[in-house]
């Protein structure tokens, strides 16, 4: 496994795959851990995702194969369900409070952002108390050995640093999406996280519809 300064190196595939696993421990916890029908759909999500990507389950299960081999997911059973469920192991890995695993997340998801726009989006996953709170903690998680995350030069007019996360190396093109990559117009942030929520509570009803379907048949 590759690092840079002693973080693992993950593909764009794994980064979605985890980052929606980290936001819907939070977002929708009845519905966590997930199964791979759920997670196929929350890392297709057409909200507060960047790019929007159209992974099939067969990609989704060989990027979770790959993340456990590097211990960052792990498997869940028991309970009702007899399908094989996974959750994150992002926060045992690294010793990192749960709002800068939400930060680093939402980095995950949505690619650079300045920190009004972490803070904005972050209301579903932590509630920090101002903006002031966020830049402490990108500082704090940009000068920590190793570091998480770096700032991107402002862009002209723009009076905030973008922030990236470090776990895809320090190829900021790569991660660098024009605001309208996603090919949809902006969603308002709390209907945004409205649709998403759906999304997902609408994936878990039909793995348990299907459930129920083959114990009958």
């Amino acid at each position: 496994m590759e690092y840079t300064e002693n973080l693992p190196q993950l593909t764009a595939e794994e980064i979605r795959v985890l980052g929606s696993l980290m936001e819907k421990a939070k977002t929708t916890p009845d519905y966590y851990p997930m199964t791979i029908n759920s997670l196929t759909a929350a890392c297709n999500q057409k909200t507060s995702r960047k790019p929007v990507v159209n992974y099939d389950e067969q990609t989704v299960t060989l990027t979770l194969d790959s993340l456990k081999r590097k211990g960052l997911i792990s498997t869940a059973t028991g309970g009702s369900s007899r399908a094989v469920k996974f959750k994150h192991n992002f926060a045992i890995v690294f010793p990192l409070l749960p709002a800068e695993v939400a930060l680093i997340s939402l980095l995950f998801l949505r690619g650079p952002q300045t920190p009004g726009e972490l803070n904005t989006n972050s209301g579903r996953m932590h509630e920090f108390e101002n903006l002031d709170e966020v830049t402490a903690m990108l500082e704090k998680l940009s000068q920590d050995q190793p570091a998480y995350v770096r700032a991107l030069p402002r862009r002209p007019g723009q009076k905030e640093q973008r922030y990236y996360h470090l776990f895809s190396g320090e190829h900021t093109a790569d991660l660098d999406f024009p605001d309208d990559a996603s090919g949809t117009q902006p969603v308002s942030g709390g209907l945004e996280a409205r649709v998403a929520e759906l999304e997902s509570e609408l994936a878990a009803v039909k793995e348990k519809l299907e459930a129920l379907y083959s114990q009958l048949m």
